[in-house]
């Protein structure tokens, strides 16, 4: 306590006014409720518009706020315990994010200065973690926001695209009585160049495209045609966009948790944060890498759905068709690209928060930003990032993965995907009444026909001969019957589908 009278920062709740307290935790409860509020409303918003996966994306932001918070609560009631784990100091001074060792602001045990070791972390480095902690849930919050919105913002572009196809203009220009070679269409045009048929000339191709119409007019309608065809009848009247905009709501969804892996990945960006990595050169690029590779690789597909068609078929009536399937993607699954964005974004706001952290605790110039140049470099490498993953990779893989072999169950409203299930449960329910009837029904014929009941006495017991009297021949069914029969037979083997919909199998 001598020591706490001395300093203003050590003063404890026992020399600290009661107004004072009672005024600080008004302000966070305060604070506190204001935040659970706005969060409310947002999802009593998104309720009203019936935006399924945009409630459960938000439910995902609340669980990752509150794992945070536990962890940050976990570092304030171990803070002590941290701190009295004492080290060698050979350990100690290995791995260090700065090249020199500055140790006037350590805070070290006692009991770990007298055996002559230091502290596994301080004090004041468990608070500095702590805010570190805020700085990530802050970042990857408001980045994910960023990135959708930004992908909303593209995928409305192609409203227009979509409400295209219900003008006279369109329906002539794909007439399906028109007959065209392949390369004559503008899909055609646009994929079918020198380089399409060499990989490591369509590669680079495909890694320039990214940069200038990533998703073009053309590639739009004829990637929206095939996954007509391939799911529903030839002329029927469908909504892609809206259903590209639900698909990126659920993917959104997808992006906004924190996997255990992903935890991993983040504790090792942290270790290789050590001077003798130089992680200063190479770690902010590994994100802005892999977010090409998946892009390129998207745009690839395209080209490819183009090369198989041309492979198939050389003329092609009205509209170009292509043959949606998962074959196109990296082992057959389309999600897998999915789970490296999200990847990508989460590392990319890993790497801001830690910028902003250290930019907050240590000042503009510190160990962690020698020169100006890396400053520039990692604030221009984190915001490309999140501009490219929101505006140009993320729709397009909206719109690429609709041409895998299944379909998603965003096809339909929510409205109507509720309807489907309760409708496929009453079915299911009548199925089993009938079964369980027709089973009661033959036990009742079993019994009457067993010898078991044949010791009954003579005045119960019925006497059957082959022959039968005229009145009582047997009278063989029309066809009108088995018509009839075959038709219930027919709607029975129905009650799984709908209008061609194979419930049990989409996604």
């Amino acid at each position: 306590m001598a020591e706490g009278e001395g300093g203003g920062d050590s003063i404890t709740l026992e020399n600290t006014p009661s107004w004072a307290v009672a005024t600080v935790c008004f302000c966070l409860i305060a604070v506190s409720i204001l935040i659970e509020h706005g969060l409310h409303l947002l999802a009593m918003y998104f309720n009203k518009r019936r935006r399924k996966y945009l409630i459960q994306a938000l439910d995902k932001i609340k669980t990752e706020l509150m794992l945070l918070g536990f962890i940050s609560l976990l570092l304030t009631v171990c803070q002590k315990r941290i701190a009295s784990i004492c080290i060698p100091k050979s350990f100690g001074e290995s791995f260090l994010p700065c090249q020199s060792l500055n140790s006037d602001n350590e805070e070290e045990e006692s009991k770990c200065q007298e055996q002559g070791k230091i502290s596994l972390l301080s004090r004041t480095a468990v608070e500095q973690l702590q805010i570190l902690i805020f700085a990530l849930a802050f970042s990857h919050v408001l980045s994910c926001f960023l990135t959708f919105s930004l992908g909303m913002a593209k995928v409305r572009r192609w409203g227009f695209w979509e409400a295209e196809t219900r003008t006279l203009d369109y329906q002539f220009s794909n007439d399906p009585r028109r007959f065209q070679f392949i390369h004559q269409t503008s899909f055609g045009r646009r994929h079918l160049k020198f380089w399409s048929d060499h990989r490591f000339l369509r590669l680079p191709a495909c890694f320039l495209r990214q940069f200038y119409g990533s998703v073009s007019r053309v590639d739009y309608l004829t990637l929206r045609h095939g996954f007509i065809m391939a799911h529903f009848a030839e002329g029927s009247v469908f909504d892609f966009q809206k259903y590209i905009r639900r698909a990126l709501e659920k993917d959104f969804g997808v992006v906004m948790g924190i996997s255990l892996w992903i935890w991993i990945f983040s504790v090792l960006f942290i270790f290789f944060n050590a001077y003798e990595f130089y992680s200063y050169f190479w770690l902010p690029l590994i994100p802005l890498l892999m977010l090409l590779v998946v892009g390129t690789k998207l745009q690839s597909i395209i080209t490819k759905m183009c090369l198989d068609s041309n492979d198939k078929f050389h003329v092609v009536r009205g509209t170009l068709l292509v043959r949606p399937s998962d074959h196109f993607f990296w082992f057959g699954q389309p999600k897998l690209l999915l789970h490296l964005m999200h990847f990508i974004l989460f590392q990319n706001s890993f790497q801001l928060a830690f910028f902003t952290w250290t930019w907050y605790k240590f000042g503009f110039r510190s160990c962690f930003h020698r020169k100006t140049e890396d400053i520039v470099i990692k604030l221009a490498l984190g915001l490309l990032v999140h501009f490219l993953c929101g505006y140009v990779t993320l729709p397009l893989y909206a719109l690429v993965t609709q041409m895998g072999t299944s379909m998603r169950n965003t096809v339909f409203p929510e409205a109507v995907v509720t309807s489907l299930r309760r409708w496929r449960a009453k079915a299911k329910k009548n199925v089993a009444r009938r079964n369980a009837y027709s089973m009661h029904s033959s036990l009742d014929a079993s019994l009457t026909t067993s010898p078991s009941f044949s010791t009954l006495g003579a005045s119960l017991s019925i006497d059957f001969d082959d022959s039968f009297p005229e009145e009582f021949a047997p009278v063989e069914l029309g066809n009108e019957d088995s018509d009839e029969g075959r038709r219930r037979q027919e709607q029975h083997h129905k009650l799984g589908s709908f209008k061609g919909f194979d419930l049990s199998s989409m996604q």
